[in-house]
C-alpha cells in the first residue's frame, strides 16, 4: 500500500475512533444529569429506585404543611387531584410556597413511598408580574 494511503487511512481511522469516544462522553454525562418529572400518579405506578434523582410536582394539599419549630424540617402532601406524595424537606421554602399552590421538588423517592426532597421550586401562576412592571402599567393608567 502507498505510503500517503496508508497514512491518510490512519487519520481517518483515529478520527473516527475520537469521535465516538466524544460522543459516547457526551450521551453518558447527559444521562447521569437528566432529570425525570413525575406527577404523584405516575410515581405510584412507575418503579423507581432509591438512587434516581427525579423531580415530582403537583399542588400542595391544604392542611398537609407540618414545619418543625426546632429546625428547618418540613413535611408537606403533594397532590395531583387523584393520588398523594408526602414529602419530606429539609431547608428554607421559597417565598411564593403555600397551600394550593404548585411545587416542582427535586429529590429521591424512599422505600417507605415518601419522597425526601433537596430542591423545593414554588411555582407561580400565569398571570404574574414583578412588582416593578405591575407599578410602571398601573402609573400609565
Amino acid at each position: 500500500m502507498n505510503p500517503i494511503r496508508k497514512q491518510r487511512l490512519y487519520a481517518l481511522i483515529a478520527v473516527l475512533i475520537g469521535s465516538l469516544v466524544a460522543t459516547w462522553l457526551v450521551v453518558s454525562a447527559l444521562s447521569e444529569n437528566m432529570n425525570l418529572f413525575y406527577s404523584p400518579t405516575e410515581i405510584k405506578d412507575a418503579k423507581v429506585d432509591e438512587v434516581t434523582l427525579i423531580r415530582a410536582g403537583g399542588m400542595v394539599k391544604e392542611d398537609s404543611i407540618i414545619k418543625d419549630t426546632r429546625t428547618l424540617n418540613v413535611t408537606f402532601t403533594v397532590t395531583d387531584y387523584q393520588n398523594d406524595l408526602e414529602i419530606n424537606y429539609e431547608g428554607i421554602l421559597p417565598d411564593l410556597f403555600a397551600e394550593n399552590a404548585g411545587v416542582v421538588v427535586r429529590g429521591n423517592l424512599k422505600k417507605d413511598g415518601t419522597f425526601k426532597a433537596i430542591e423545593v421550586l414554588a411555582k407561580h401562576d400565569e398571570n404574574y408580574m414583578p412588582p416593578e412592571v405591575a407599578k410602571l402599567i398601573n402609573e400609565d393608567l
